[in-house]
């Protein structure tokens, strides 16, 4: 009988302007030794990126996955985009302390990044950072509740 913890199940997409970036993060994740899917763009021909900022939120929302890494130009427009999710939290992180805090303070389940703002050796950080951190709770759990209380009030109207 084994002890070890399964590996995380990370999906990982971005959009054009991002793929060079997405295909270094899906080697250097499964490197790590995490389970990845990559959701998209394929060959670097254009996306729109909300399409696979959606379709990566929605897989961990129901559970497929337990994070996700999205890439875009800036990491804004996947950021938000995959915020319109409910129940999903994607923060954006250009630096190590952000992504550690996205997860130990916020409980986040995607870090976004950018391509023209981040080279690949701080994203493989970033993203290690991110997906080697855990929520600590504390006083964060308070703050955590009451964004997911808004949220279901919003969503049941």
């Amino acid at each position: 009988m084994s002890n070890k913890t399964p590996a995380l199940r990370i999906a990982i997409g971005g959009d054009e302007a991002a793929y060079d970036l997405k295909e270094i993060l899906i080697s250097h994740v499964r490197e790590l030794g995490f389970e990845v899917e990559d959701f998209g763009t394929f060959n670097a021909e254009p996306v729109l990126y909300p399409d696979v900022a959606f379709e990566v939120a929605t897989a961990i929302k129901e559970g497929r996955f337990d994070r996700g890494v999205l890439v875009c130009g800036t990491g804004i427009g996947v950021a938000i985009s995959a915020n319109k999710v409910p129940g999903i939290r994607a923060a954006q992180a250009h630096d190590v302390y952000s992504a550690a805090k996205a997860q130990t303070s916020n409980n986040a389940q995607i870090v976004t990044l950018g391509a023209r703002v981040v080279g690949p050796e701080l994203a493989k950080l970033i993203v290690s950072t991110f997906l080697n951190h855990h929520f600590s709770g504390g006083a964060s759990e308070l703050k955590i509740a009451k964004i997911e209380e808004y949220e279901s009030r919003l969503t049941t109207r």
